[in-house]
């Protein structure tokens, strides 16, 4: 499984990300949502050099160009709710594609202790696509490996790409046993070294979900 590293060499996502984990700038939710969305948008076009194309001649007002268009069904496919202004830079670029949602949630049996939860899904076919699922954080990797074995109901896509802004190493790990070895790839802004005994990526930036959309109870 190939591992897509973006915090292996500065670009704008650097910037973005250094923004994101700023907590001197985390009482303002439009900006962590803008940079959410501007690192999807960034990301979605890094993955677009790596599709099929086809040449279609286009009719211009002087003469026909043969020009490349992508040649894949994308389906973007997001975790509620902190991945849904990611999900969206992604919607921008591929502005063709269809879309996926699934809830997925830790539910707390103790302070330290959760089992990851699914309650809504709402997806099209999947068979033969190509699946670009993004979530903000890879803590363990729970929730996207549940998220895709619920989103496999809906078919088995031809490639699935794994996008997220921060991920753990543990997390990278995890995935690279539970994924399609040969038709999975991961998209990481960073990763880091670890997660605390909360089950937070460290250094990370906090709960992803709180600073986009406000805490909940």
């Amino acid at each position: 499984m190939e591992v897509v590293d973006f915090g292996a060499a500065p670009s704008l996502i650097s910037q973005y990300l250094a923004e994101m984990r700023d907590s001197s700038i985390h009482l303002d939710p439009l900006r962590f949502r803008r940079n959410l969305e501007r690192t999807g948008e960034i990301m979605a076009y890094e993955i677009s050099k790596r599709l099929r194309y086809r040449n279609d001649d286009i009719v211009t007002p002087l003469a026909t160009a043969s020009c490349p268009v992508i040649d894949e069904k994308i389906v973007l496919a997001t975790i509620f709710r902190a991945g849904v202004p990611f999900h969206q830079g992604f919607l921008n670029f591929f502005d063709r594609a269809e879309n996926a949602f699934v809830s997925a949630y830790r539910k707390y049996k103790e302070k330290e202790n959760f089992d990851i939860c699914i309650e809504y899904l709402a997806s099209p076919s999947l068979e033969g696509k190509t699946l670009i699922l993004c979530d903000p954080m890879l803590a363990t990797g729970a929730s996207m490996e549940l998220s895709y074995r619920a989103l496999l109901t809906k078919g088995t896509p031809a490639h699935i790409h794994v996008a997220s802004v921060i991920a753990s190493s543990q997390a990278v790990d995890y995935l690279g046993k539970v994924m399609p070895e040969d038709r999975t790839t991961l998209w990481m802004g960073a990763i880091d070294p670890e997660i605390n005994s909360h089950s937070y990526i460290v250094p990370g930036l906090g709960d992803a979900g709180d600073l986009a959309y406000g805490t909940k109870e």
